[in-house]
């Protein structure tokens, strides 16, 4: 055991010394941490034809088989994209957990590798859960993670590459020092809720800091750690930010925004001239919420602005299904791109039976909104590469409940554009002062609900659709009125996106910051199998809805524009695409 001990502690001086001195350049330790090799890679057969499969999409990433969840460590590298994720390569339900890894071009088309981070050390024996990348100085990716060691406890290891030369960045070496930061029982850690270490950014000070999700009772936590070789982590002796009644804070993330633009800004980039957004993600509720604030770097803390809504009823990235998201500075085009997972709403039964579970949104361009309230979200204009067979219409009006079909594209794969003009705002609806829940009010309003005294909407889309419309999801919006203003209510009803009675069909709903008097009312939708990805008002309102029709399959799929309201709508402009399949490992 001594002499053991000995040659433990000789190596861990080692890598401190080499990891000072040159970065990631240690292959010597190679062989303590073998990487996985071909028999665990992610396989690229499929398992059926589409047919056989009519839930699987086609543009949106996922593996071939089994469970994913959240997207991990994002990041560009030698002009390539890296998107690791969270992976069961045992089955399709949670458990087993590794940091599956896929390389880009382009962030729609996907080469899968071998897994890049797998339970081999102490520190994350049980489990290799979630954490982010950073690029230090010398353009040297390093990646923190959260493992859980044989006393299930959480805690936090460091993986840098194996050879920086390879752009591919295929196999990944452990420190022999994790764990890094760890729970212990004078710094009163909950060793149950300690996870999902952050992008750290460089202080003005030359260390560096991250944040770790965290909670004390109902108290949710954002704990800081600085260092000043990425190797030796002190906490800090408060948090970047906490707040009660809000649970453990999972995989939070957060980093600047410029005041102005569209231009994404680093990590370590700090001042007047730009916003810190703070996202977590609330366990309890399963939703990403986030603020705009500002960060005091002399003081370590972040202050969300005055007004700001902290916690449930805050602003969300996503209002429908949307999880666990990350962001990453994309240096080569200067934007700033958001990923998020989409879990099912199938049962687990089905997902077994399917055997695969979860997919990953399309990836967005995010920047503050010209108000400084909140962001705006836009699908990377990447997407439109899979454009295909191009339908058009302009001023087309939609009298009171009527519908019209969009022909010519393919319904199941598609990518829809719609403008909306209303002309009698004065018929819209009074908003009661108890209407204080979006997805409750229109749960409660649904598709086709009017109201006798009137209505400006419900109008939208249906999409999904069956031949018959016994099978649709409708996406929609109904304008209310407040005195001195109106009020925009966008919906994602799935109450009947499928006859198939075990799937979960929530209905959501948020409320968009727009004036109707001075624009458009303004809709895009990704349609993909069993995904639809909804944006309101050019990105100021997002939501994600995962339906399994059982008629409204393959070619038996429609696409409707219709007003459900009391008083007509002018389609200012639909403009609809087929979308190609893209390559997805």
């Amino acid at each position: 055991m001594a002499s053991y001990s000995s040659s433990l502690c000789f190596l861990n001086n080692i890598f401190l010394l080499i990891f000072l001195l040159f970065g990631h350049e240690f292959l010597q330790l190679q062989a303590l941490h073998h990487v996985y090799r071909a028999s665990h890679r992610t396989s690229h057969f499929v398992l059926h034809q589409h047919q056989q499969q009519p839930y699987r999409t086609s543009y949106h990433f996922q593996p071939p088989k089994n469970w994913i969840n959240d997207p991990n460590g994002p990041m560009i590298y030698k002009g390539i994209y890296h998107f690791f994720y969270q992976y069961n390569p045992k089955g399709a339900v949670w458990g087993n957990i590794v940091w599956a890894h896929s390389t880009s071009t382009d962030l729609i088309n996907w080469e899968p590798h071998d897994h890049a981070i797998f339970p081999s050390q102490p520190s994350d024996i049980n489990g290799c859960w979630s954490g982010s990348a950073t690029i230090l100085p010398g353009e040297k990716p390093a990646i923190l993670y959260t493992g859980i060691n044989p006393k299930n406890q959480q805690v936090q290891n460091l993986a840098v590459p194996k050879n920086l030369s390879d752009p591919y960045l295929r196999e990944w070496v452990k420190s022999p020092k994790n764990p890094l930061m760890a729970p212990t029982p004078q710094n009163h850690i909950n060793v149950s809720s300690f996870r999902d270490p952050t992008t750290a950014w460089l202080g003005r000070d030359g260390e560096w800091r991250v944040i770790i999700g965290s909670k004390i009772d109902a108290r949710g936590l954002a704990i800081m750690y600085r260092s000043k070789d990425f190797v030796r982590w002190n906490q800090v002796d408060h948090p970047l930010r906490y707040k009660d009644d809000m649970g453990m804070w999972e995989c939070p993330d957060f980093f600047p925004v410029a005041k102005t633009g569209r231009t994404g800004v680093e990590m370590k980039v700090s001042g007047s001239h730009v916003k810190h957004i703070l996202k977590v993600s609330l366990d309890d509720t399963k939703h990403d919420v986030y603020t705009v604030g500002t960060y005091n770097w002399k003081k370590d803390i972040y202050i969300p602005n005055k007004g700001s809504i902290e916690g449930y009823n805050g602003l969300r990235y996503d209002y429908g299904k949307y999880y666990a998201s990350k962001t990453f500075f994309d240096s080569q085009k200067k934007r700033r791109v958001l990923w998020g997972w989409v879990n099912e709403s199938s049962s687990v039964d089905d997902d077994i039976k399917k055997g695969w579970s979860g997919v990953q949104a399309i990836p967005r361009a995010i920047w503050l909104d010209a108000s400084g309230k909140q962001l705006i979200q836009w699908p990377i204009v990447e997407i439109q590469k899979l454009r295909n067979n191009k339908v058009k219409l302009t001023n087309e009006v939609l009298k009171k409940g009527s519908t019209i079909e969009v022909k010519g594209v393919t319904a199941a794969q598609a990518d829809v554009e719609i403008s909306f003009k209303v002309e009698n705002l004065k018929k819209a609806e009074i908003l009661k002062p108890e209407w204080k829940d979006p997805q409750l009010l229109c749960s409660q309003k649904g598709t086709s609900s009017t109201t006798e005294g009137g209505s400006v909407g419900p109008f939208g889309l249906l999409v999904l659709a069956s031949n018959d419309l016994k099978e649709y999801t409708s996406v929609f919006f109904t304008v209310f009125k407040k005195p001195h203003k109106y009020v925009v209510l966008m919906c994602s009803d799935q109450s009947r996106s499928s006859l198939h009675s075990n799937n979960d069909k929530t209905t959501y709903g948020a409320f968009l910051d727009v004036d109707p008097t001075r624009e458009n009312i303004s809709l895009r939708s990704l349609i993909d199998h069993s995904i639809v990805e909804s944006f309101g008002i050019k990105g100021k309102g997002c939501i994600t809805a995962r339906v399994y029709p059982t008629l409204a399959i393959g070619d038996n799929v429609s696409l409707y524009a219709f007003n459900n309201g009391t008083d007509s709508v002018t389609i200012t402009k639909l403009t609809a695409w087929s979308m190609k399949k893209a390559h997805i490992n």
